[in-house]
Order: C-alpha cells, then structure tokens, then sequence
C-alpha cells in the first residue's frame, strides 16, 4: 500500500506541476494582453494629443484671421463714421442756403443783383 500511495502522490504532484506550469502561462498571456492593451490606449491617446494639438492651431490662425478682420473693418467703419458726419455737415450747410434762398425777400434781392458769387462753390 504503500508504494500506490507514493505513486499516486507523484501523480498528483504531476498534476500540481502542470497546473502551475498552465496558471504560469495563463498568467503570461494575460499580462501579454494586458501590456497590449495598455500600449493601444497610449497610442490612442498619443493621437488624441495630437489630432488636439492640430485643431488648436487651426483655431489660433482662424481666431488671428478673425481679429485681424475686425481691425481692419474698425478702420473701414470710423472712415465711414467721419464721412458720415461730414457729409451731415454738407447738408445742413445745403439745407441751410436753400432755406436762406426760399426766404422771399432775399431771394428777390438775388434775382434783382443776379450776384450768386460765393454760392457756386458751395455746390
């Protein structure tokens, strides 16, 4: 009896030995797996970095377009602000001397001179 317990005591140890020896392999693959998986996130993330790093500079030139455009259509709009103002001068002035004609009294007294010197350059 003896002896078929030792047998059967090598025999479990076989299977003891190749259980850890499956568990070993087990565990390498899982960590081979787990490497690889670690390493695509990296990757992935790395691109990530990347693609985000590209679309910044894009904003950042659009945001230099966009802001020099607006400086240069606050120039354009204070050029037209003061034309506007001069102009607004012109009319009143206009508006001023038509006024000053349609009065009867003075526009008789052109019609009488015929003087409308000093007037012409107004127009």
């Amino acid at each position: 009896m003896g002896s078929s317990g030792g047998a059967s005591s090598g025999s479990e140890h076989d299977r003891e030995v190749k259980r850890k020896r499956r568990r070993m392999q087990s565990n390498r693959e899982s960590a081979r797996r787990s490497r690889l998986r670690k390493q695509k996130h990296l990757d992935d993330l790395t691109e990530q970095v990347s693609r985000l790093r590209n679309h910044n500079h894009e904003m950042v030139a659009s945001l230099n377009v966009a802001a020099n455009l607006c400086v240069s259509l606050e120039a354009e709009n204070s050029i037209l602000r003061a034309q506007i103002a001069e102009l607004t001068r012109k009319l009143q002035s206009l508006n001023d001397i038509v006024m000053f004609i349609n009065s009867t009294e003075v526009f008789e007294t052109f019609l009488e001179v015929g003087d409308f010197n000093g007037f012409e350059d107004m127009f």
